[in-house]
């Protein structure tokens, strides 16, 4: 008989490996923690120790201070000495008073709304989603209620937050052609759009969203209001003509016959010289990290077919609609532009 024990003194660092990534989502508790506690806005001044944190957000010192040594020994916050902490560069964008603050981006990312489906992943496997399962509704209905509305977020405040970071890659990526016409499709609060024309002076833009979204979009900062507008709509019926067209996480959060819709949508407003960017992770094949693995598996558990794609899948998706695929642009970060013109 053939013995397949594993030995674990000839591999011992493997087995703790395995072990401690087992146990790695004590890590976003903590991230969580902190955020809901609002931590950083504390430590803006200069280093705290944690009995006077502790104090300020009324909870025992002692087991903040296990979870204050978590988040250090990840470059979130940074023990000094004599239990004091400061911010890390990292951790300043925790503060809710941040220019580019991320705190209501991780509130989203770590809610239950997200947590609860990928702690039965292997429902998803097997159904249509697991996050169907759990609450009843999708996920786009689920938050489109008023009454699953958070104390200080939801999830179009966080998708702005996480937005702030990602958008300073992707405009700084692309070379808009001046005097264009960029249409942001299904925009949200029209963070991307702001950043577009606060970098390019001679483009005009289009915020294309839901009539209740549109209320709240930020474009006034641009502080000049005849360069934007804002055209109520659903994308599965009708879009704006434009020069650019802007569709940030839009096709990855739908199964193939409705991203195909979308697309034949834009499609079929474009005209012969407009450029239609997917702005999205796109994986590379082999086992080299990319941070947009952890975006798929948020869509696997909480959307009902969502998905990132291949180059190869993308362009079997454009094709169905009436698009090539003409480049995919690195950004520096883990969302990528895939630039695609009229076939």
């Amino acid at each position: 008989m053939v013995n397949n024990s594993i030995d674990i003194s000839k591999n011992d660092a493997a087995a703790v490996y395995v072990l401690e990534q087992a146990m790695g989502f004590t890590f976003q508790a903590s991230l969580r923690a902190a955020a809901v506690l609002g931590i950083a806005d504390y430590l803006k001044d200069g280093e705290k120790t944690v009995d006077y944190l502790a104090k300020e957000v009324n909870v025992d010192s002692k087991k903040l201070f296990r979870i204050m040594r978590m988040l250090a020994s990840k470059r979130i916050f940074k023990e000094t000495s004599d239990n004091k902490f400061a911010l890390t560069p990292e951790a300043e964008f925790l503060r809710s008073d941040a220019p580019q603050s991320l705190r209501s981006a991780i509130l989203m990312l770590t809610d239950e709304t997200f947590w609860s489906p990928l702690g039965d992943l292997v429902d998803s496997l097997r159904s249509e989603s697991s996050f169907k399962n759990l609450y009843g509704m999708s996920f786009y209905e689920y938050w489109s209620k008023k009454e699953n509305q958070r104390d200080g977020y939801d999830f179009h405040t966080g998708m702005s937050s996480m937005s702030a970071v990602e958008n300073y890659f992707l405009v700084q990526a692309y070379d808009f052609p001046k005097n264009a016409t960029v249409v942001d499709i299904a925009g949200g609060m029209g963070g991307l759009l702001l950043n577009v024309l606060r970098n390019n002076p001679t483009l005009q833009g289009i915020l294309f969203d839901q009539p209740e979204i549109l209320t709240r979009n930020r474009l006034k900062e641009l502080g000049d209001d005849s360069r934007w507008k804002t055209q109520p709509g659903s994308f599965f019926e009708s879009c704006p003509t434009a020069d650019i067209y802007l569709l940030k996480y839009i096709t990855m959060d739908w199964p193939e016959e409705q991203a195909r819709a979308i697309l034949r949508c834009c499609r079929n407003a474009m005209h012969e010289n407009s450029k239609l960017l997917i702005m999205e992770p796109v994986i590379p094949k082999g086992n080299t990290w990319h941070g947009g693995n952890e975006i798929d598996l948020l869509l696997l558990a909480s959307f009902d077919g969502g998905q990132t794609r291949s180059e190869d899948e993308l362009k079997v998706l454009l094709k169905s609609a009436g698009l090539k695929l003409n480049r995919i642009i690195n950004t520096g970060c883990y969302v990528s532009i895939v630039e695609a013109v009229i076939d």
